[in-house]
């Protein structure tokens, strides 16, 4: 979400495209993790059987139902005050651009030419 409001996206349509984008990644870590607690049941210790639950059950909840669905719906309800910083708390927070948008904002690529990627050495070879 933040990846597509941060190249200028509109704020509902950032939901969407990190909802989409995030599913696939948020669903396999959830079986995984589920997987792995949820082997804790069988153990014999009963002291590990609950935590073993309480863990998969956790985990199952936060993803299914907090991460692809509350969080989504409440920032699609806020728009654009989702992403509303105070600007006291923004001085004091690290600026941390992992993804580059600022650098991507200050030099724009110009519009990508398909044929531009093709290695013409390749290309030749190709044609016969």
């Amino acid at each position: 979400m933040r990846e597509a409001w941060a190249r200028g996206a509109p704020p509902r349509v950032a939901v969407q495209r990190g909802v989409h984008a995030g599913r696939a990644v948020v669903t396999a870590a959830a079986i995984i993790m589920t997987s792995v607690f949820a082997g804790f049941i069988f153990s014999h210790d009963a002291t590990i059987k609950p935590i073993g639950f309480g863990l998969a059950f956790g985990v199952l909840l936060d993803a299914f139902v907090v991460r692809l669905v509350l969080v989504p719906a409440i920032m699609h309800l806020l728009g654009g005050a989702a992403w509303w910083l105070p600007r006291w708390l923004d001085r004091l927070l690290p600026d941390v651009d992992v993804e580059g948008a600022r650098l991507e904002r200050e030099h724009p690529l110009p519009d990508a030419d398909p044929s531009a990627d093709e290695d013409p050495d390749l290309v030749a070879r190709a044609r016969g």
